[in-house]
């Protein structure tokens, strides 16, 4: 049995973190006796009216394993064989999940290059002109990360530009929101403001990432979509037998506004890392700083070095850009060691 941690603390990513501990009780309490299967449970159903509240009273929310199946899942609703999905370059579906909407959906995926993971009207204008053209795949779902892959975030200003535009051309507006708890967090609002009151159809939201054990889900938005969902989710393997402990881990984080006070954290720790390496010789930030996400240009050879002892990944090679993540259960002391020892490398690389 292992008495103590075999890493230090990660900055790879929020999926390396642990689980809350209110999510970790919320799951003991569902431990109790039986209870129907496949969703037939009262935890189930009280996950179902916390996300009403949260995202508003036509919401209908349907528990899942994972984000790429809650992705998958959600585009399903919106596509015919012969459409495609526009999205930035750099979106979660396109880059690191393997293909799967275009293998189980048999869809496209059209990547759109952005500046900063942010797709705009102009990115979308651009590829309508094939609309109605028996040659080509037929745009029909536009989809956002939210936070994006870059780390950035869209305003609700800017969400609700897209959607009156992808609307007006008779496109949907599909957000995977694995982060979206954490862009709410960061600007101020609540996440229905990001999504339901600014024309957002349907989203997957993310838990694993903000303090649960394993739990996302699919949130249908407009209730004219909602025809076919429980049988996709079944067909997309997505369908928990005992279900109770995925939803109660949903309802635990919607409880008392957990959510936002994982998300700040982390976002406060992502800051005060940026903070701490602002003015070091050969550092520079790629993008701005506006979740739990750092991404600095080093030195090659501090790089090297920080990864001999710490977990983080290289986002881009050529430019020695990396990915620095934090999470609910980074500590400011975590931040610190990790800002001296940083300081350490850089100085060293640069004056090698």
């Amino acid at each position: 049995m292992l008495t103590s941690t075999p890493f230090p603390k990660s900055f790879a990513s929020d999926n390396h973190s642990g689980v809350h501990p209110a999510v970790l009780a919320a799951i003991l309490e569902a431990n109790t006796g039986d209870a129907p299967a496949y969703g037939g449970d009262p935890w189930t159903e009280t996950m179902e009216d916390a996300f009403r509240a949260e995202f508003g009273a036509q919401a209908t929310t349907y528990a899942m394993f994972n984000g790429t199946g809650a992705n998958v899942v959600g585009l399903s609703l919106l596509l015919r064989p012969y459409d495609a999905v526009l999205c930035p370059a750099t979106a979660h579906i396109n880059t690191n999940e393997c293909g799967a909407a275009e293998r189980l959906l048999s869809t496209k995926l059209i990547p759109l290059p952005t500046e900063n993971g942010k797709i705009t009207v102009d990115d979308i204008r651009g590829q309508l002109s094939v609309i109605g053209n028996v040659q080509h795949s037929q745009p029909r779902v536009v989809s956002i990360s939210q936070v994006t892959e870059c780390g950035t975030c869209y305003t609700a200003d800017e969400i609700a530009e897209l959607a009156e535009f992808i609307h007006a051309h008779g496109l949907f507006l599909h957000m995977d929101g694995a982060r979206l708890a954490n862009a709410a967090a960061e600007l101020g609002g609540s996440m229905r403001s990001l999504t339901t009151d600014v024309g957002v159809d349907l989203l997957s939201f993310g838990g694993t990432k903000n303090g649960a054990m394993g739990a996302e889900a699919l949130v249908v938005l407009r209730p004219e979509l909602d025809i076919s969902t429980l049988f996709l989710r079944k067909q997309g393997m997505q369908l928990a037998s005992k279900m109770r402990f995925v939803s109660a881990q949903l309802t635990a984080l919607l409880t008392d506004g957990l959510w936002r006070e994982n998300a700040s954290h982390a976002n406060a720790m992502a800051h005060r890392l940026a903070d701490g390496i602002a003015g070091l010789p050969g550092v520079s930030l790629h993008y701005p700083v506006q979740s739990n996400a750092v991404f600095p240009v080093l030195p090659e050879k501090a790089i090297s070095e920080l990864q001999e002892r710490y977990l983080f990944h290289i986002w881009d090679a050529t430019e020695n850009v990396v990915r620095w993540v934090t999470a609910f259960d980074t500590t400011a002391e975590h931040v610190d060691t990790f800002i001296s020892d940083i300081r350490l490398a850089v100085n060293g690389a640069v004056n090698a």
